[in-house]
């Protein structure tokens, strides 16, 4: 027999109920704030109500990758943006000509629910009048052979429910959408910032998609898109708040535009994205499980080893730590600094090329380099990187 210790029981009319010391509380339905069922017994048997989500372990509930946005490989900060790039893990700021930001991950969070870090884009060239093609959305991308248990286009589709922290100067409506890249399917729905300068929770849920099945593999499949501004060509018709093939002027209508001013500013945090009707508290997971998620998708390394098979060239390979998604492309972040023990050299300009490129390992040549001594080991000095990145 299992006991559930709890020190305030409240009904849904707000009354609390008391149980004396000593004595037991017997119900055999446990019930949300909607009257909708979540456990339910017959004396033998216990079951979940049909507004929670089955054959998902409770752990890992949230589809959505570092929403705590505690994980910034990239960097911290990246200034005069223009165009669509990462910062923040697994967040893709996808902008096409409408201003220029600073994006950065922020410690401005909301209070007393466990966030140490927020994304935050700062509008710093502002476009009041956006032409039509015009958008900035930030994207999480996922795949396909992560959401199966949604049952997506089956009669048993699983409705979703999307949960996050935004704070921002500009208020107004605002676009949440869900996208099926494989079936070219959407579904928007509005939210509203009500209070400038003010950390607001919000909650969207969307009804499960019995049309288009996802695929089963390690491709883009889904996306949740949090839109900050689009031109006519995304608002011109009428929001699409239940599944159908995409209409592009359907997808952001009444979207405020956040790039009017360069006062603009918003953060965001606590993203989640979960099966069912309800938004269950936020899943906050080890920081070395985080990384490890986000390594899949993006690694970067700041040593190697490596010998010369020429007076101008290296030959490294490296094993990644976490299996990435698909092999990865690799590039430099800047000039390579290297040392054979007795002197150091660097290179004249980068040179990367990738011989060999698995999930597991990497293996390739840096050229450029003059005066090495062929056959011996050469290890690498400075701190720039080589980047690995197999995003969706």
């Amino acid at each position: 027999m299992s006991t559930l210790k709890v020190n305030t029981i409240t009904t849904r009319t707000g009354d609390t109920v008391t149980v004396a010391s000593g004595k037991t509380l017997q119900t055999d339905t446990i019930k949300d704030n909607s009257n909708n069922t979540l456990i339910s017994s017959d004396g033998t048997n216990i079951a979940l109500g049909a507004n929670v989500a089955p054959g998902r372990s409770p752990s890992f509930r949230n589809i959505i990758i570092n929403g705590d946005m505690s994980i910034a490989q990239r960097g911290t900060s990246a200034s005069s943006v223009t165009s669509a790039q990462y910062l923040v893990d697994r967040h893709y700021f996808n902008l096409s000509n409408l201003g220029s930001w600073t994006i950065s991950q922020d410690t401005d969070v909301p209070t007393g629910q466990g966030f140490a870090k927020s994304m935050k884009l700062d509008c710093t060239t502002a476009d009041a009048s956006p032409s039509g093609s015009d958008f900035l959305i930030l994207q999480h991308r996922i795949e396909g052979q992560n959401l199966q248990y949604l049952k997506k286009g089956t009669s048993s589709a699983e409705s979703l429910t999307a949960s996050f922290w935004v704070k921002s100067n500009k208020t107004g409506t605002y676009i949440c959408e869900l996208f099926d890249n494989d079936n070219t399917r959407t579904i928007s729905q509005s939210y509203t910032i009500s209070s400038a300068n003010t950390w607001e929770k919000k909650t969207i849920t969307f009804a499960g998609d019995t049309t288009g099945t996802l695929d089963n593999d390690n491709n883009r499949s889904f996306e949740l898109a949090l839109f900050f501004g689009a031109g006519s060509d995304r608002t011109s018709g009428t929001l699409q708040t239940s599944w159908g093939s995409l209409t592009q002027a359907n997808r952001a209508v009444g979207q405020v535009n956040l790039a009017d001013s360069t006062s603009n500013y918003i953060n965001i945090t606590g993203v989640q994205l979960e099966a069912g009707t309800q938004a269950s508290p936020f899943e906050f997971l080890p920081v070395d499980v985080n990384l490890q998620r986000c390594q899949r998708y993006y690694q970067k390394i700041t040593g190697f080893v490596g010998y010369a098979i020429s007076t101008t060239t290296i030959q490294a390979s490296y094993s990644f730590p976490t299996p990435m998604r698909a092999n990865p492309s690799a590039s430099q972040s800047a000039v390579l600094n290297i040392t054979d023990g007795v002197a150091n050299f660097a290179q004249s300009s980068t040179s990367l090329t990738t011989q060999k490129a698995q999930v597991g390992s990497w293996f390739g040549l840096f050229g450029n380099f003059s005066g090495l001594t062929q056959f011996r080991s050469h290890s690498k000095t400075n701190t720039d990187e080589i980047l690995f990145d197999a995003e969706l």
